[in-house]
């Protein structure tokens, strides 16, 4: 273990320790990524001039490196456009526990989404897809398609939920969507946002996010929150607690997920400072928000992510 991921693993055990009362009584984390550069065919992601991520990343590093935070269980959302990949979760998660479900990639509004879709709902560790502004796709233009709509209409009737990645103005498109599929269970990756500089589009983030605080549908994954400045990453809560405010008064004690978005994480500092940002700001609001935050309020989204049980018999979650 390198010094900084052993000082920051210490610093975070101290802060468990330290908060016990107000600890959750288990954590999953909903936001991982595993792929396998090694595989024939290679990987669409990450490319291989990224000498941070592109190596195999599999659950066996995964549970190393969480052993010390009490985590039970991570969500793998997809890191692939590819269909086939979506099987390859599959049969991960049938040797891996610790993983409880994954968010797929199949793209809504395309031909074969509604056989794909029966195909991996089969499996109730196929928990939703995810949609936005990846792979080259464009949710602002592609939400408002008749055939988009109603292939995320099967979703929402399959009782599967749809993640959403982008940056600020994809608000305004989730709320379009949800305005015609009022019962689409969303889950909104990496905020905080980095708010617009320019006021127009600031206006235009400020008001999606004020409506989208009225749905109680659409649920916020905390899992962008530390920040690399000229000065380096602070692991203080108090320099990330007015972004962090924001979003508990926008969505509530009831629509905020864990997430670590590990090991893209890694860019910005090790698993252990992230978590701990988190650990310190949620315990403070007392034991049952944090239960809903690290565990509970994943459950009531992601509905099948829970429990499951090790090959000694014992749950994991």
């Amino acid at each position: 273990m390198k010094r900084r991921d052993f000082l920051a693993v210490a610093g975070a055990a101290a802060a468990s320790n330290a908060r016990g009362a107000n600890a959750p009584s288990t954590i999953i984390d909903a936001h991982a990524h595993f792929y396998d550069p090694s595989r024939p065919g290679g990987v669409p992601w990450p490319p291989k001039e990224d000498a941070l991520l592109y190596r195999t990343v599999l659950p066996a590093e995964y549970r190393r490196l969480t052993a010390p935070f009490g985590i039970r269980g991570v969500i793998e959302v997809e890191a692939s456009p590819l269909v086939e990949d979506n099987q390859w979760i599959l049969d991960l998660i049938a040797r891996e526990p610790v993983i409880v479900g994954t968010v797929g990639d199949i793209e809504p509004g395309k031909p074969r989404f509604g056989r794909y879709l029966e195909r991996f709902h089969r499996n109730d560790r196929f928990l939703g897809i995810r949609c936005g502004d990846h792979w080259g796709r464009n949710f602002a233009r592609d939400s408002v398609q008749p055939a988009f709509v109603s292939d995320l209409e099967l979703v929402a009737a399959a009782e599967l939920e749809m993640d959403a990645v982008g940056g600020p103005l994809l608000l305004e498109s989730l709320v379009r969507l949800t305005d015609r599929i009022p019962d689409l269970r969303v889950v909104i990756d990496h905020m905080p946002y980095d708010p617009p500089q320019d006021p127009s589009n600031l206006a235009r983030y400020k008001g999606a996010l004020r409506e989208i605080g009225k749905r109680k549908r659409i649920y916020c994954k905390v899992s962008s929150v530390l920040r690399r400045s000229a000065a380096g990453v602070s692991t203080d809560v108090a320099t990330y607690r007015p972004a962090l405010d924001e979003l508990w008064d926008v969505f509530g004690p009831d629509r905020l997920i864990y997430g670590s978005n590990w090991p893209v994480s890694d860019r910005v500092a090790p698993y252990a400072s992230v978590f701990q940002v988190v650990f310190d700001y949620f315990t403070a609001k007392g034991k049952p928000a944090a239960d809903k935050y690290f565990w509970q309020n994943a459950k009531a989204v992601y509905r099948h992510c829970c429990p499951r049980r090790s090959d000694a018999g014992q749950s994991v979650l």
